[in-house]
Parts: C-alpha cells; sequence; structure tokens
C-alpha cells in the first residue's frame, strides 16, 4: 500500500486549517476538491481519517497519516537548504509548549532560530502534562512537557526545574490571615486542569474543595490576578521573583512546587529540528533550575 503524498498533504493542511474550505484557501484548490482528496484517501485506506468537527480533528489512522506528512515535509525542507535552493515559502514549524513557559522563555530561542532559518512557528499552547499527546498525534514535531519518557519515535531530553512559589499581595494576605486562612481565601487557577495549587494545598492538609477558585487561563493574565489582589497563587519564580523582591507580592511559605520539564521532538535527522532543540535548550540551562542528576532521557 502506498501513500499518495499530494493527499497525505491535503491532511495535514485540513489538521492545520481546521476545516475544509480554510484548507482549499491554503492550498489553492475548491472545497469539493479537497473533499474528494479527503474520500479518495480514506478509500485506498479503508479508514475514516478526519473527524469533521470544528476544528478538524484526525482519527487514530488519521494520526498515522498525519505524522507521515509532518515529516515528509521536514525531510523535504532539510533536502532544499541542503542543496542552496531558493525556498518559496517558510516552513512551518509547529510546537507544543505549557503556557508558563511561553510567557517566560520559550520566545527568545524561537526568535533565534528565526533570524538563521527561513521558518514560521505555529505554537500550540496546553498544560505541560497534556503536551506529549500533541507530538504523539502527529500534530506537533516537538513539545516542552512534563513527560520524561519519550512517545513512540520520538527522544527526549531534560530542559530543568520550573520552579512555583506561593505569593500573595501583602494586603491579600492580611486580609485573609494568610497562611493560617488558606481554607478560606480565594485561589487563582489557570483552568479546572491545574492542579498545581491543589497539590500544595494538599500537601499542607488543607481541604482542597474548600477555597474559592478564579479561573484566568493565561499565564500573564493569571501573575496580574495575584498582583491585583484577586487572590492568591503558584505563580513561576521567573515571573514573580521581581515583585518578591520590591515587596508587592509576599511568599506564603512552604515547600515551592517543583515541575520537571522535558524537550521531545521526532528521532529524526533534521538540521533544523535539531537547531529548534539546541536553541531550546541552551535557554532552559539558562533560566531554569537544574534537573539533579541532569542528562539525557530515553534518547533514541
Amino acid at each position: 500500500m502506498r501513500i499518495p503524498l499530494d493527499l497525505a498533504e491535503t491532511v495535514a493542511t485540513i489538521v492545520d486549517e481546521g476545516t475544509l474550505e480554510a484548507a482549499a484557501r491554503r492550498l489553492h484548490i475548491t472545497p469539493s476538491a479537497v473533499s474528494q482528496r479527503l474520500k479518495t484517501l480514506e478509500e485506498q485506506l479503508g479508514r475514516v481519517l478526519i473527524v469533521r468537527t470544528k476544528p478538524a480533528q484526525p482519527t487514530e489512522a488519521g494520526a498515522a497519516v498525519l505524522r507521515l506528512a509532518r515529516q515528509l515535509a521536514l525531510i523535504e525542507h532539510d533536502a532544499v537548504r541542503e542543496l542552496g535552493a531558493e525556498e518559496q515559502v517558510r516552513f512551518r514549524v509547529p510546537l507544543a509548549v505549557n503556557a508558563d513557559s511561553l510567557a517566560t522563555w520559550f520566545l527568545e530561542p524561537l526568535a533565534r532560530v528565526s533570524r538563521r532559518h527561513p521558518v514560521v512557528f505555529d505554537l500550540h499552547r496546553d498544560d505541560q502534562d497534556f503536551t506529549a499527546g500533541l507530538l504523539e498525534s502527529g500534530t506537533v514535531l516537538g513539545v516542552v512537557t512534563s513527560r520524561a519518557t519519550p512517545v513512540s519515535g520520538c527522544r527526549a531530553v531534560q530542559l530543568g526545574i520550573m520552579r512555583y512559589q506561593a505569593c500573595a499581595t501583602p494586603a491579600f494576605a492580611a486580609e485573609w490571615h494568610l497562611p493560617d486562612g488558606l481554607a478560606q481565601a480565594p485561589i487563582v487557577d489557570f483552568d479546572r486542569r491545574d492542579d498545581l495549587q491543589t497539590e500544595w494545598l494538599t500537601a499542607r492538609g488543607v481541604d482542597v474543595a474548600a477555597p474559592p477558585r478564579h479561573y484566568v487561563p493565561a499565564s500573564s493574565d493569571l501573575a496580574r490576578a495575584v498582583r491585583l489582589g484577586l487572590g492568591w497563587g503558584l505563580l513561576p519564580t521567573l515571573q514573580s521573583a521581581e515583585a518578591l523582591a520590591t515587596g508587592d507580592l509576599v511568599p506564603l511559605g512552604g515547600d515551592p512546587v517543583d515541575v520537571e520539564l522535558f524537550w521531545q521532538q521526532w528521532n529524526l535527522r533534521s538540521p533544523l529540528l535539531d537547531a529548534v532543540a539546541e536553541e531550546v535548550r541552551t535557554e532552559a540551562r539558562r533560566v531554569l533550575e537544574p534537573i539533579q542528576a541532569c542528562g539525557d532521557a530515553g534518547v533514541a
């Protein structure tokens, strides 16, 4: 069985753009032509490849085709660069990263890569516990993740520790008698999957169901909400160090919460992907806390 490359590219474009109509605009063909290409490949493989939700999502079989399309596009890009040929468009690099890394340190290494390579980055933001799933599905080429075990067909390297410290404004801490009043004081959470504050409260023996919670689903906005006194929260030291030093925030005690971060990417020999990984690792070594006994984790 052979998978026509133009049909695999069409599947990837549908996933990237979210709808058949948007994919048609990017491919400069009609929506009916996109639909026909998808139907042709699905009939050839005997599998449904795309769930036509908004945005469109790949099935398990579609994820396999998506990974193929991504890998072939990356290999083609590297070959064109090696041949010294001029590329017509900038190569699209989809990556996944957790919100706190995106807000604090992750853009700097990408900026350095973009100055040396004709690329555009397509960033997917998700919790560090879930970004590896986007790599597994073929949606992205590389991820910042808390998962140390490499995704199948990928390799992982340690980046460092993102350290979180519980803090609040002096006025908020005084009003709610913190840390004694943790069971009543409002919390600022990222979203309903954010369990950092819950873990910290559990370690201190506080009933985690008791405190009211604000949900602020953006890293910089969450930090601002804490600085404005909406509630207390666990902030990365990269975000809170200056405010703690000036007294605009005060620590609430307790042990910090350390989240180990790893870089995972497909196990392909790609100069471009390796350049991205090297810049990410360099920046992580500069700003993150080191992981004890640091080394490569499960390098394939």
